[in-house]
């Protein structure tokens, strides 16, 4: 499908995106703004959405929530990676588009196929963490009465409303995905706003996943251009996030209609993060610390939300990190990525290079630049470097940065880094505080040094710490990496919200409610047997059923058996656990229990020996204990007996059509003495065959 609309103005021809509205491609009118390849300069296309009507646009994706909402979590979760296997067979396509944006090969890698990773990797923690259900259920049953027939459970359920993204120019594709992601676990559609710069990007990869089919009618839609009216509509059960500049983003917070509904809004800012060079650390530690600013600096020609803008050196060690660090950036060869050898690209645009340059002429009012800056000439491996937007890597020197509120306040979104000495560990936090608050700071240091305090003083303005000596070098993703499994987003200025962080992000994009009710009704509710629901058995044991053929609330009674001295002696000798409570006489009759008891995980392999049935048949293994708690003795002369109960059920997808069918099932252990103590408990997990 052409995804563009050719607009003739005079002799020029410009091409204007189309956007993915109620299940049709439609441009808008009006010139709308141009956008040129980043290297050449040459016009790319316009984007502009005047005269898109955004009401039918919610009305379609509240549609799409719905089918989204019925789906469970891994039928949720199987749609994403498929989508996800069939975005990464295209991903050359996507490849070509992105050097028009001036990003190099290693560049758009991070972009595209980290994009592609992230959709991967929310799908395989979904299967893996939670159950296959519409809703998610958070905690376990909490009591609320004396006898046990009220209680409580927090259930997570789809929210039916329409998550609007609004993101930066910076990674068209993973930026979008990583907030794709969750929000179509949680079962909400989104309204994807890219930023301008990119947007051709972004599109083509909507434009696959839309065509592809995997996912339901009006899950997915794109506004190429301005939002309209569409924040104006948006109502109590919707959510905006959006990335960008602090400004714009703190502009957006204060949207009269967010306040009215109450509208949860997720900001994820650009900050002044930091790099941090901590005291006494070695030869070793400063050529990392060089090599983190180096890659943070010159990686997307520094256009990244997590880029180091400031970098904190003990006074002492300045000028070793200085000449370091001007030498490895005297390597970087800067043009166009097309061309062989060239390791740093342009800048997104004509526009974001004026805005860096404006940034460091504010910077330079309180700091000595070093090296770079758009006032020296600068060698550019490109036919017509001066159409591109092309900026040399950059350092500026701050001696005085407690007088010097620019450098901790001012980003120059590009390969800007300014050093900044600090006298002493107190005054580097206070200097990194003034930052407001940051996405990410790295703190680099020697094998084996202690740097508890400074994480102390640090983590309150930062959403994340990297931590970076000799041994977690080799294996580091880096101080720029936000991984999908951790939170992605900082306090402050940066923000205050979180993009990413495994489930917790998920866990945003649904509402949360107490439900309160009898643990019969529960169980009911959520397809899991809470303590004190009904319970029901029968003459074929459990473990003789295929996974089908359980029951939620199943439960077997087992045969007792009275633990003697010889079973302790047994097991301490079987296992060499010859702990003294267990094996001398004396010493357990002055401890807290009074005499000799036996081992805990005897009293488990007892419990086992009680309820397994030994016959092959449908239970293939146990692969999981869960939630182990010895809460009673039990002495020798007790008597245990076992209550296995189906606490819940999940069946597993098949991952080739050969294998064979099974489901996961989740059994609750209570083991009871002679006395109706409950002695031990815990959770076990085992892998059932099912019949189809």
């Amino acid at each position: 499908m052409n995804l563009t609309y050719r607009l003739i103005k005079g002799e020029r021809t410009m091409e204007k995106l189309k956007s993915y509205v109620s299940g049709q491609w439609l441009a808008g009118s009006g010139e709308g703004r141009l956008v040129r390849h980043a290297v050449t300069g040459a016009p790319l296309y316009a984007v502009t959405s005047e005269g898109l009507e955004m009401a039918p646009m919610l009305a379609y994706a509240r549609q799409g929530g719905k089918a989204l909402a019925a789906m469970s979590f891994h039928q949720r979760a199987m749609m994403l990676k498929n989508l996800a296997s069939h975005l990464t067979a295209q991903k050359e396509d996507f490849y070509a588009l992105s050097g028009a944006t001036g990003a190099t090969r290693k560049d758009s890698w991070i972009d595209i196929e980290g994009g592609f990773a992230t959709l991967f990797t929310y799908s395989s923690l979904v299967r893996r963490e939670l159950s296959d259900e519409p809703f998610l259920v958070e905690d376990a049953w909490t009591p609320l009465s004396r006898k046990g027939g009220f209680g409580a459970r927090h259930v997570l359920t789809p929210k039916p409303g329409v998550a609007v993204h609004i993101n930066a120019f910076n990674f068209p594709i993973w930026g979008m995905l990583e907030k794709l992601a969750p929000t179509l676990l949680a079962g909400m559609p989104a309204i994807i706003k890219p930023a301008t710069d990119g947007a051709r990007l972004a599109q083509a990869v909507l434009q696959s996943a839309v065509e592809s089919g995997i996912l339901p009618a009006g899950a997915l839609q794109i506004i190429c251009g301005g939002v309209n009216d569409l924040l104006d509509l948006l109502g109590p059960q919707d959510v905006v996030t959006f990335t960008g500049s602090a400004h714009t983003g703190q502009t957006l917070r204060a949207h009269p209609n967010f306040n009215r509904h109450s509208i949860p809004f997720t900001m994820e800012a650009d900050s002044v993060n930091s790099a941090i060079l901590a005291e006494g650390a070695g030869d070793e530690a400063i050529a990392l610390f060089v090599r983190e600013i180096a890659r943070e600096m010159t990686v997307k020609a520094g256009q990244k939300c997590t880029a180091i803008r400031r970098a904190f050196v003990p006074r002492c060690q300045l000028e070793q990190v200085k000449s370091a660090l001007l030498a490895r950036l005297g390597k970087v060869v800067v043009g166009d990525p097309a061309r062989e050898g060239v390791t740093m690209g342009p800048l997104a645009s004509l526009r974001q290079l004026e805005d860096v340059k404006a940034r460091v002429e504010q910077l330079s009012a309180q700091a000595e630049i070093l090296c770079g800056g758009h006032l020296t000439p600068f060698e550019v491996q490109a036919d017509e470097p001066e159409k591109g937007a092309f900026y040399p890597p950059t350092v500026l020197l701050c001696h005085q940065p407690k007088e010097s509120p620019a450098v901790h306040n001012t980003e120059a979104f590009g390969p800007v880094c300014t050093l900044l000495p600090y006298d002493s560990e107190d005054e580097l936090a206070e200097l990194v505080a003034r930052g407001e608050g940051s996405l990410v700071a790295s703190v680099v240091f020697d094998a084996g040094q202690d740097v508890t305090a400074l994480v102390g003083s640090l983590a309150p303005w930062h959403g994340r710490l990297h931590l970076l000596d000799p041994i977690s070098a080799e294996e580091s993703t880096g101080h720029g990496s936000p991984l999908p499994h951790l939170v992605h987003g900082g306090p402050g200025r940066a923000g205050g919200g979180q993009e990413l962080g495994g489930l917790r992000a998920v866990k945003h994009y649904m509402q949360r409610t107490a439900v309160q009710s009898s643990p019969g009704a529960m169980s009911q509710l959520t397809h899991s047997w809470n303590p004190g629901a009904p319970v029901q058995q029968d003459r074929v044991h459990p473990f003789r059923k295929y996974f089908e053929e359980l029951v939620i609330g199943e439960r077997l009674l087992t045969a007792r058996r009275t633990v003697t001295e010889a079973d302790v002696v047994n097991f301490a000798c079987l296992s060499g656990d010859h702990f003294y409570a267990h094996m001398d006489k004396v010493a357990a009759a002055e401890s807290l229990f009074g005499e000799r008891v036996a081992h805990g995980y005897f009293v488990v392999s007892a419990a086992a020996g009680l309820f397994v049935d030994a016959a092959p048949g449908p239970v293939i293994a146990n692969y999981g204990m869960e939630g182990l708690r010895f809460i009673e003795p039990v002495k020798i002369g007790d008597t245990i007996q076992v209550e296995l109960t189906c606490k819940q059920k999940t069946r597993k997808p098949k991952r080739n059509p050969e294998d064979l069918p099974q489901g996961v099932v989740v059994w609750d252990i209570k083991v009871k003495n002679q006395r109706d103590q409950v002695v031990a408990s815990y959770d076990i997990l085992t892998l059932i065959e099912a019949r189809d």
